[in-house]
């Protein structure tokens, strides 16, 4: 019988917890996060020192990439090979790297996405740059691990003649971290790092004047220096990058806009693509074609204008709602000290400045004892010759190599490796001209030990050893910033001219709440007509108006929609309309008061609210401009029994006048109404006896003089002249009474109006007759009569409801 397995009674959570808590270790520290001294990710330095061992560098010639790819699978990184070709391939892609790692002959993909050759087509070699990352690696500068399968060694980390982690940026996703670093301009970095050597109490401040931000491979501009000082000091921060566009003029008076520069990592098809779509959406007006002529000389995009295109705006348009702007968010994480960490621009620094002075220090050390260990065997070589014919007869009376070192190191006191030295020379090193050689190359070792030592004595000498290395890599592989810096971050602001064509409709609005916008033509063809309305509704507010107009509609309850007339649907005018609601949702038990259509907030307007309960609230009209109007707006504070009545567009010089149901009526200026904010309530307009509540308030202009409609539930209608028999009064007054009192079923007003001698009143009773009344068939009534009766109460009920016929709104402040 074989052995019991061993089985282990766990539970899963412990399980899956512990395994995951392994993975979650390795994808950090060995797959998606680069580490902060030589800024690769584990991939790309396999790849770049599989490349290094093969000799395939700058200065021989290119070799398949595939050879490459399986070279690094089988030495150093058993995954697929496609993860490691896309990884060499990026590193070859010079709108992905700001300095280029790998040069790659043939397709290795495009800014619009295009996929690469297959390895088997392309090929590559390390860059001139990359070599620098690899340079002295052999000196023992770096430790080094054994492979996946012990057959070979690979290194943990680069030596890094410069800071690729901010030269290149990196980015990239792991568990629980995620990194996004950008690359910045190598002549900054190095001119920082340099600061940061010699001045290690530096400020952020101090190295901001090397490293003025991010500088992309594809250019561009970046707005928002606070969100670079926020991210250098803490590791994150948000900047807006956009592309580089310019306005040229064509001929016959029309523009064009042309974009050079992309923001980092803009796919540039998709970005053509969708500009096109919003031009054919219709989403935004003036545009007559979107092209693409990129060429071997660089990137162009063409958005050609139509003659009347707003260039400005459409840019503005573009960049707001395409990847012509785009957000960037620093999230500076790297691999310090085999943990993940989120670093600021100090930190990064001082990280790599760390690692280059262990670098030349284990470099210094490697090379001062070669030079020892060759000065001790020059120093042999010099006295074995000067005591040549001992040497040469101690070695020809020896039996063997073996025997001839042992008699040196006993006849002469030379040491192992310089009796090795010794029995291997070659006889044309004993002229006189070899002497010279040894002694002159004796001379340049102490030297170099002298120097070697001091490097290693003196952490001065060590950063200048540092700095002057630096400062080559600079001199050989400095470019030109690319990315505009700007300090703050544009507010971009469309016009509505830009989004929307202006086009004349017809609009109309029913009591009911149903709203519908028709084209001119689609109203003409039906004559006048009003369109398909249920029954029982009637036409509360109708205008011709321009689709680059907001209309606000208020409620009862003290709401008010904003809806510009573009966003309401278009309809054929012998359709019915569609309820407001279904626009933006208002209460089932919610009505509709007042429809106002704006062509602009910035007037110097009013909007007066009246209600039931006797309150009068005033607001500058810009306050009730939205940005974000999906949901009924507050336009004033009601207490719970309150109810809006009448709200009117005002220009500050307005009368009002007021009734209450119970009779009375008060006339007073707009000017009595102190102006209050949006979210206010409003102030006592009348002053009401108990039972009592206003029916109605309306405002006319200075210098017009109206005519009051008035009727009472009984069915009786007057018309009076305000000015002849109301005393203008002021606000908070109980005013005159406009009915007759009487002792038995007295009138009570339903409805008022202001009337002139063209219109016509429409009254509705219980039993749902209709009757219209012209007003040249009334005459005008003093304040103590009650007027004529027009309908028989017990027949058809009492009145419920008035309105005005000639709905039309002509008023010059709309």
């Amino acid at each position: 019988m074989g052995k019991p397995e061993k089985l282990l009674d766990l539970p899963l959570e412990d399980v899956i917890g512990d395994r995951f808590g392994i993975y979650s270790k390795y994808i950090i520290q060995e797959r998606a996060l680069p580490d902060v001294r030589d800024g690769l990710k584990p991939v790309q330095r396999r790849i770049l020192f599989a490349m290094h061992q093969e000799g395939n560098t700058q200065e021989k010639p290119f070799r398949k990439s595939a050879k490459t790819v399986g070279n690094v699978i089988g030495n150093y990184h058993p995954h697929g090979d496609s993860s490691v070709y896309e990884a060499m391939v990026r590193m070859s892609q010079d709108w992905k790297m700001r300095n280029v790692l790998i040069e790659m002959h043939g397709n290795n993909g495009s800014l619009d996405g295009d996929p690469p050759a297959a390895m088997r087509y392309t090929e590559a070699r390390l860059s001139a740059i990359a070599s620098e990352l690899l340079r002295d690696i052999d000196k023992k500068t770096v430790d080094f691990v054994s492979n996946f399968d012990d057959s070979t060694e690979e290194p943990i980390v680069f030596p890094a003649k410069f800071p690729n982690l901010l030269v290149n940026g990196s980015t990239g996703i792991s568990a629980g971290y995620a990194t996004d670093i950008p690359s910045h301009n190598l002549n900054e970095v190095i001119d920082a790092t340099i600061y940061a050597m010699e001045h290690p109490e530096c400020t952020l401040g101090d190295l901001m004047q090397f490293v003025k931000g991010p500088d992309f491979p594809t250019g561009g501009i970046l707005q928002g220096l606070e969100g670079i000082k926020k991210a250098y000091q803490t590791g994150k921060g948000k900047v807006v990058l956009r592309g580089k566009a310019e306005i040229e003029p064509l001929k016959g008076g029309r523009e064009q806009i042309v974009i050079t520069e992309l923001p980092y990592d803009v796919n540039k098809a998709n970005l053509v693509k969708k500009m096109e779509e919003l031009r054919l959406d219709r989403k935004v007006e003036g545009v007559a074609e979107v092209r693409d002529e990129t060429d071997r000389t660089g990137l162009r995009v063409v958005i050609e204008l139509k003659k009347d295109g707003d260039a400005e705006g459409i840019l503005k348009y573009f960049y707001k709602n395409t990847d012509l702007q785009i957000t960037y968010n620093f999230n500076m994480v790297a691999i310090s000290k085999k943990t993940p960490k989120l670093m600021g621009l100090k930190d990064i620094l001082t990280s790599y400045i760390d690692h280059q002075k262990e670098v030349v220090t284990r470099r210094s050390q490697y090379e001062l004892q070669r030079a020892r260990d060759r000065r001790h065997i020059v120093d042999g070589l010099i006295k074995a010759i000067s005591i040549l014919d001992e040497v040469i007869a101690t070695i020809r009376a020896s039996k063997d190599k073996k025997d001839a070192k042992q008699n040196l190191m006993t006849a002469f006191q030379f040491t192992e490796p310089q009796s090795e030295a010794i029995v291997n020379l070659q006889l044309y090193r004993l002229t006189n001209t070899d002497i010279q050689t040894l002694q002159a190359e004796a001379e340049e070792l102490e030297k170099k030990i002298a120097e070697l030592e001091a490097i290693l004595g003196s952490e001065k000498r060590l950063i200048n050893v540092i700095k002057s290395e630096l400062l080559d890599v600079k001199k050989r592989f400095s470019s030109p910033r690319r990315t505009v810096i700007e300090a703050e971050i544009e507010e971009i602001k469309i016009d509505l001219e830009v989004v929307v064509a202006a086009e004349d409709v017809q609009l109309v609005v029913t009591k009911e709440g149903y709203i519908k916008r028709s084209s001119l033509r689609s109203y003409a063809a039906s004559n006048g007509e009003e369109g398909a309305m249920k029954e029982g509704d009637r036409v509360l507010y109708e205008q011709q108006v321009n689709t680059t107009d907001t209309l606000l509609v208020f409620t009862d309850k003290g709401n008010y929609l904003y809806l510009p007339i573009h966003e309401i649907p278009d309809k054929k005018w012998k359709e019915m309309g569609q309820p407001i609601a279904q626009l933006i949702p208002i209460d089932s038990d919610e009505t509709i008061v007042e429809a106002l259509s704006l062509q602009s907030f910035d007037t110097p307007h009013f909007l007066t609210f009246f209600t039931k309960n006797g309150l009068v609230k005033r607001t500058e009209l810009s306050q009730y401009k939205a940005q974000r109007y999906s949901k009924p707006l507050m336009a004033l504070k009601l207490k719970e029994d309150d109810r809006v009545i009448d709200v009117h567009l005002t220009d500050g010089q307005m009368n009002f006048v007021l009734a209450t149901v119970n009779g009375y009526g008060l006339w007073f200026d707009e000017e009595e109404v102190s102006v209050v904010g949006q979210r206010a309530a409003g102030v006592k307009a009348i002053n009401l006896k108990d039972n009592d509540l206003v029916i109605g308030a309306k405002a006319f202009p200075v210098g017009q003089n109206p005519d009051l409609f008035i009727a009472t539930q009984r069915g009786a209608v007057k018309k009076m002249s305000v000015y002849s028999q109301l005393e203008k009064s002021t606000r908070a007054r109980r005013g005159l009474i406009m009915l007759r009192e009487l002792k038995t079923n007295p009138h009570r007003i339903v409805g008022i109006d202001l009337v002139d001698q063209n219109d016509v009143m429409a009254l509705e009773t219980e039993n749902g007759r209709e009757i219209e009344i012209e007003m040249t068939t009334l005459k005008n009534h003093d304040r103590y009569n009650n007027g004529s009766f027009i309908i028989d109460e017990e027949a058809d009920g009492r009145i419920i409801d008035i309105w005005k016929l000639s709905i039309k709104k002509e008023d010059t402040l709309f």
